[in-house]
């Protein structure tokens, strides 16, 4: 399966790997899969045994992506106006890790701002900056609690959490991993969905995180948590001190014209079908564009390549688009 990003793709923004991180002991894996099978209950563990059997058939380096220097991140800048504080701070962790012997850290971050405004899509932009894998929890599922930490292998149907799973079953020992809309986090007085947070952004405790399924020690210390939320006050405080809080705005009418160019150039180029079409957009085009959220720009210039085809045109007109309405439709636009 390929995939195709938004965005052209410039090879000053690969960082390359340069070394090696266990993320577990294999000896106290040994030990748990051993208990097991003493216990004489392999059946009723039958997924916690396969775990432990993964994790030995795995082993526990992982790669840990490292900068030779500061990649040229102009074109992120272009792609992401709105971002450029957040960038900022991205580029002074990869200058501290450069020439030296340690591994990239990124202090966690939170990313605070109205809906569609393109939170999610930096955190992607960044994973594929840093060349390492993404994996996305969004809190406001209903099984939020058990997403993070795992739900104990005592309950039927239970499994590792994200970041066993990012840490065991990816290749990265330092994957992005995104806490989507994280003030929506619904709690009970039982259980906080939040809590394994508290120790996962804080880097000594996160070097020996425990999933509460495979209930190993997992070294999570150098993950790169990106959050994003609304709302900060739906946030507990010890999680914001936790983290760089950066104030996202709405792109202003020309960021978001180039917002809606880079798009267009971006799908145009990742397609076999784009060299059907006219290499620049109208300028109507861009400026209806530029009315909407960067979330629902992508779906609208999909629309309009679309109803161009239909109409055996190379040219995307303004009224191949969609208008953005205040009451959505079904899929978010007025036809």
């Amino acid at each position: 399966m390929t995939s195709h990003s938004l965005v052209p793709q410039t090879s000053g923004l690969s960082l390359p790997v340069a070394q090696m991180r266990s993320v577990f002991h294999p000896g106290d894996v040994e030990r748990k899969l051993a208990r097991l099978q003493e216990a004489g209950s392999q059946r009723e563990y039958e997924n916690l045994r396969v775990v432990y059997e993964r994790m030995l058939e795995r082993g526990p380096e992982r790669f840990q992506v490292k900068p030779s220097g500061v990649p040229d991140m102009v074109p992120l800048y272009e792609h992401l106006p709105n971002f450029t504080d957040v960038l900022d701070d991205v580029k002074r962790h990869v200058a501290l890790a450069q020439d030296s012997r340690d591994g990239l850290e990124v202090t966690p971050m939170l990313l605070l701002g109205p809906p569609g405004i393109g939170k999610t899509h930096f955190a992607r932009q960044l994973a594929e900056l840093l060349g390492t894998g993404m994996s996305l929890v969004p809190m406001s599922s209903m099984t939020a609690g058990w997403l993070l930490s795992g739900a104990s292998s005592q309950w039927k149907g239970a499994r590792p959490g994200k970041v066993f799973e990012a840490l065991v079953e990816g290749e990265y020992a330092n994957p992005v991993i995104v806490v989507d809309e994280i003030d929506k986090a619904a709690g009970d007085a039982q259980y906080d969905p939040l809590g394994a947070l508290y120790g996962l952004l804080e880097h000594d405790t996160a070097q020996s995180f425990t999933d509460e399924f495979a209930e190993v020690a997992i070294d999570a210390s150098q993950v790169i948590w990106i959050t994003t939320a609304n709302d900060e006050r739906g946030i507990p405080e010890p999680i914001l001190n936790r983290m760089n809080v950066f104030q996202v705005q709405a792109p202003t009418p020309s960021q978001a014209r180039a917002i809606a160019l880079n798009l267009y150039h971006g799908i145009r180029a990742g397609h076999d079908w784009g060299r059907l079409v006219d290499p620049e957009p109208q300028p109507a085009v861009l400026d209806l564009l530029a009315q909407m959220p960067p979330r629902e720009m992508r779906r609208a210039l999909m629309t309009g390549f679309g109803n161009a085809r239909l109409a055996r045109r190379s040219t995307v007109e303004a009224d191949d688009l969609p208008r953005a309405a205040g009451a959505k439709g079904r899929i978010g636009f007025m036809q």
